[in-house]
């Protein structure tokens, strides 16, 4: 089965931005990249005079600028471009059923407030069951090209709940010859939390921060072994995860993070380290669903 990349275009610089890094990206994985434009004819309720054959004609020549532009730059590139006649976040969700990475493009607002999502890219990156890449303007990302730079991953709890964001960033790492930078955030755990069989664990490594660096290295272990060719720099510090995560990644090429597949009472959400990490990061940011 062909590995399949798919990007969401709807004519912007940040979508045009974010089907470049796709291309680049399929190029590199060997993968077929698919482009769409999501599309849902809805006619205003004013006094304007609209034609569903206009309109169409307008978004159809959308699509196919894209898709010239890429196959133009990328010859190498296995392409396709298809309309999809429904709203723009089933549209996605469901393209993104069939891919092994759906791309989004973010619009940024300097480097204090970093992306702004939209409801439409905060909608699909709660609920995808793929891997999403949010990517920036490229006049407002920092100046690497988007194959270089440390992939920055963040990674919390075990081997298994981790294992679905490292495989991510090893599998990037392996496409660009680049080094993994996982990186482990700490913090002491509140009184209430201390326990003697707690204390016990973190006795036998030496000390809180030796237990955390060995929780580390063993959630890497599996993916050193099936990526033996990939550096990788082991980053343990104390602090919160969104803050370490930002700080660590200030010059990556890309930055992973994970996401919850559970649904809480107030529905899908991609979490506190997920969200700060696509609102300031300067790079591009994937979101790998997990759990």
């Amino acid at each position: 089965m062909t590995r399949t990349l798919v990007v969401g275009v709807d004519g912007s610089s940040e979508s045009l931005a974010a089907a470049d890094w796709g291309a680049q990206e399929a190029v590199r994985r060997n993968a077929r990249l698919r482009i769409v434009h999501a599309w849902l004819w809805q006619p205003l309720e004013l006094p304007l005079a609209q034609e569903r054959a206009t309109e169409a004609a307008r978004v159809r020549d959308i699509l196919k600028a894209a898709e010239e532009d890429l196959a133009d730059r990328y010859p190498q590139l296995d392409l396709t471009a298809d309309l999809v006649e429904d709203a723009v976040v089933p549209a996605l969700l469901q393209a993104g059923r069939a891919a092994e990475t759906l791309v989004l493009g973010s619009r940024g607002h300097g480097a204090v407030l970093g992306f702004l999502l939209g409801s439409h890219g905060q909608q699909v990156i709660a609920a995808a069951q793929c891997p999403v890449v949010s990517v920036r303007h490229a006049k407002e990302a920092q100046g690497l090209g988007a194959g270089q730079g440390e992939i920055v991953v963040g990674q919390q709890g075990g081997v298994e709940e981790s294992g679905e964001v490292l495989r991510f960033a090893f599998e990037t790492a392996a496409s660009r010859n680049a080094v993994v930078r996982a990186v482990r955030a700490w913090n002491l755990p509140p009184v209430y939390a201390y326990s003697p069989g707690s204390m016990w664990v973190a006795d036998q490594f030496g000390g809180l921060e030796p237990y955390e660096k060995a929780a580390l290295a063993q959630a890497l272990e599996p993916w050193r072994d099936k990526y033996p060719h990939v550096k990788v720099v082991e980053h343990v510090e104390m602090g919160s995860g969104a803050e370490v995560l930002l700080t660590t990644a200030s010059q990556a090429g890309l930055l992973v993070v994970g996401r919850r597949r559970r649904q809480s009472h107030v529905g899908m959400r991609i979490g506190s380290v997920a969200h700060a990490a696509l609102h300031l990061a300067r790079c591009p940011v994937a979101v790998v669903p997990h759990g």
